[in-house]
């Protein structure tokens, strides 16, 4: 797992997009990075709701984000955070709400990094960035805190609803990316989906069991379940387990 201080130093390193909202979650202004980062002239967000400009996936996950800063008191207003992944990138967010003296909510700023080089694979300088970037690390979110593991690290990932809780020998870790954008920026010779809620390690496996009709997988570490494999998966696990 990446070090706090090493993801210190390379947050350092980073130019911060920055963008002002109105209490009604309209866009106001941003800074000349979030300018370049962001589709402003497709998108034209000016005065418009700042999902205008999100993919369609991520838009719950942005209004849960600003439901959940909305609601914390301005004595005690941790940032929220948020892991949220768009072609070719992959966005840290972080949102904090603006109030008056009275404490009436006036706004929100929406703080974000794009991490994509700190949890993708190193790419050789003449290569072109790949749509779906591979993995090396998977960014986690914890106490408003965000950490890295490395995916050799990583025993199964199970979908929960947008969300994705994440199984290492050290237990479960909650990641804010779905299962199905992690299944597109994993490698796929060391992870496989083998049901429409898991993604397993194949290097993780230690059983493969069956019980009456339905088969299953048995990682290794001390908080592994029986993960359940889909009847179209079985055979091609099976080859990816040199068993067939």
């Amino acid at each position: 797992m990446t070090s706090p201080n090493q993801g210190l130093y390379l947050f350092e390193k980073f130019d911060v997009g920055v963008i002002h909202l109105d209490a009604q979650r309209s866009v106001l202004a941003m800074n000349d990075y979030a300018r370049r980062v962001l589709p402003v002239s497709d998108k034209q967000p000016f005065d418009k709701l700042v999902t205008s400009f999100h993919p369609e996936r991520s838009k719950a996950k942005v209004n849960f984000l600003l439901d959940e800063a909305s609601g914390c008191p301005m004595a005690n207003a941790v940032p929220m955070t948020m892991i949220i992944n768009i072609p070719e990138q992959v966005l840290l967010i972080k949102v904090s709400r603006l109030g008056n003296e009275k404490n009436e909510t006036t706004g929100f700023v929406l703080v974000f990094y794009d991490v994509t080089q700190v949890v993708g694979q190193e790419q050789a300088l003449t290569e072109l960035p790949a749509r779906n970037m591979r993995l090396s690390r998977i960014p986690m979110v914890s106490n408003q805190k965000v950490s890295f593991v490395d995916t050799g690290d990583v025993l199964s990932l199970e979908s929960q609803a947008h969300y994705t809780r994440v199984l290492t020998r050290e237990g479960y870790h909650f990641c804010n990316l779905s299962i199905g954008d992690l299944q597109l920026r994993l490698d796929p010779a060391q992870f496989m989906r083998v049901h429409r809620c898991f993604i397993i390690n194949l290097q993780a496996v230690q059983e493969l069991g069956r019980e009456g009709s339905k088969t299953h997988v048995i990682l290794k570490g001390k908080h592994s379940q029986p993960v359940p494999v889909s009847r179209a998966e079985v055979g091609r696990l099976r080859e990816a387990l040199g068993i067939s």
